[in-house]
């Protein structure tokens, strides 16, 4: 996996159910490298920090792979990288084989594998429609957030190298349509609840289910 952009946001004024709020997500590609901190990117805007930022959301990953995907429904957007609200947008990532709990090393950080991310009405406004957000959790490629073992910078061109791989099987995409399937998989609930990287919080919804 190797970083193609690093992108941060201002602080932006947005409309929704006729109250002025402020939103992150209109995030931006920078030349220079961005910080990662415990709790988030140094420099940009968490707005909503009971959503975002946090120990085991301190930066969103989206894979670049799914840009043209997207380009291709919604051509006449302005489109950059960030355009999902990411921190670092990164080629190669596959929910599909990504392991919630991996651990990597990408610049001089070390970061873990956490969980991801579940759409809200705030990527419905960017992308001008909340219809968005069903096609979003559809798409089932909703990028995961990370950790952050060991603070540092990352750069784009930096790559993601492997330093631990989780040994349970729990995968990104796996947990992700796990969350949003009417009749859920039992095993994959008990292979959620054994892994040790989910919130226990996440794990207790989900226990119900069993």
């Amino acid at each position: 996996m190797k970083v193609i952009a690093t992108n941060i946001s201002k602080p932006t004024t947005i409309v929704w159910n006729g109250k002025e709020e402020q939103t992150g997500i209109y995030k931006y590609p920078v030349n220079e490298p961005i910080f990662l901190g415990k709790s988030d990117v140094e420099k940009d805007t968490v707005i909503d920090r009971k959503h975002h930022g946090g120990v085991n959301k301190a930066c969103y990953l989206f894979s670049a792979d799914n840009y043209e995907y997207w380009k291709n429904l919604y051509p006449n957007l302005d489109w950059n990288w960030g355009m999902f609200g990411e921190n670092i947008t990164v080629e190669g990532l596959n929910e599909s084989t990504l392991r919630i709990g991996n651990i990597y090393k990408v610049g001089e950080c070390k970061v873990q594998i956490t969980q991801p991310r579940e759409p809200c009405y705030k990527l419905g406004i960017r992308f001008g429609t909340q219809k968005v957000l069903k096609e979003f959790i559809e798409h089932q490629s909703p990028g995961t957030y990370i950790k952050v073992l060991k603070e540092g910078n990352v750069k784009t061109g930096d790559s993601f190298e492997l330093v631990e791989e989780s040994d349970n099987s729990l995968t990104i995409q796996q947990f992700y349509n796990l969350l949003y399937a009417k009749v859920k998989d039992k095993k994959i609930i008990k292979t959620a609840i054994s892994n040790s990287t989910l919130p226990e919080y996440k794990k207790e919804k989900l226990k119900k289910y069993l």
